[in-house]
């Protein structure tokens, strides 16, 4: 994977956790072993990254203790994004900003749509705009029509997890993923290039996503596309590895310039990454 001039490139999406955290009453997974920092750190030196982006897991629900505890110990080189509910008051969104949260995430899959045009929600998506995070969706593909339109009402800036998710039985004829690749000319989505397994059947990562990738790229370009590892590929992890990841990267785009955008440039902007000399 060819490194940005700067040597910079960011990893837009990975997760640590100690399974002997508190976890969510309301979840979906439950682990059975620990994503430490440490290992991430490590990966991304072995593999050319010299930054990442911690997104909080959706079993630890809205306690981001341990996301800031994270963030805190490598501030030059991470960034976060939070899970927070409507009742989150303005010093509490301080404290997440001030150790390198600079977005939330609606982690949608196995629950309703909450009633984001109500007033409590236009509240805090309110501001999280005025602080220039972004709002990031995981949802199926499907739902996209019933979620964007509220946060953007809103003013924020929206990242949309995994390729959008489109339904694996319909593959890129999902009419959502077609109204995703409508909203690029709103020109305030992004989309998260990474997770095809959640997709894909395994074996298909390349090959699937290299046509998603396209489509998006023709819509999008690559200055609102960005990269992400998944790491630690939770309940996927007999199909991904960190390196398979990478390498899905240089099967979904050939263009290097195209590839450095992705890596770097985007996301340094994006995630409001300060870099000595940089001009993302």
């Amino acid at each position: 994977m060819p490194p940005h001039p700067s040597g910079v490139a960011v990893d837009t999406h990975a997760h640590v956790f100690r399974q002997d955290l508190a976890l969510a009453d309301t979840r979906r997974h439950t682990p059975d072993y620990d994503a430490t920092l440490t290992e991430y750190l490590a990966l991304l030196d072995a593999h050319g990254m010299s930054h990442g982006v911690l997104v909080q897991p959706s079993f630890l629900g809205t306690d981001n203790s341990h996301l800031v505890q994270a963030l805190r110990a490598a501030p030059d080189r991470l960034r976060g994004v939070a899970v927070v509910d409507t009742a989150i008051s303005d010093a509490q969104l301080q404290t997440l900003a001030d150790a390198g949260v600079v977005g939330i995430r609606l982690n949608l899959i196995g629950l309703p749509t909450p009633p984001l045009h109500a007033p409590d929600w236009q509240a805090l998506l309110a501001r999280v705009a005025a602080r220039g995070w972004h709002v990031e969706v995981h949802a199926q593909a499907q739902r996209l029509p019933e979620i964007l339109p509220a946060l953007m009402t809103a003013g924020c800036r929206v990242v949309v997890d995994h390729f959008g998710r489109p339904d694996p039985a319909l593959g890129l004829a999902d009419p959502g993923f077609a109204y995703l690749l409508q909203q690029a000319d709103s020109g305030r989505v992004w989309v998260k290039l990474s997770a095809p397994y959640r997709n894909w059947p395994a074996g298909k990562e390349g090959d699937a996503g290299r046509q998603a990738a396209a489509l998006l790229l023709r819509a999008y370009t690559a200055q609102r596309l960005m990269w992400g590892s998944d790491w630690p590929h939770t309940e996927h992890r007999h199909v991904a590895s960190y390196t398979a990841a990478t390498q899905w990267l240089d099967a979904w785009i050939d263009d290097p310039t195209e590839r450095r955008c992705v890596l770097a440039n985007t996301p340094l902007h994006l995630f409001q990454f300060q870099i000595q000399g940089d001009k993302p």
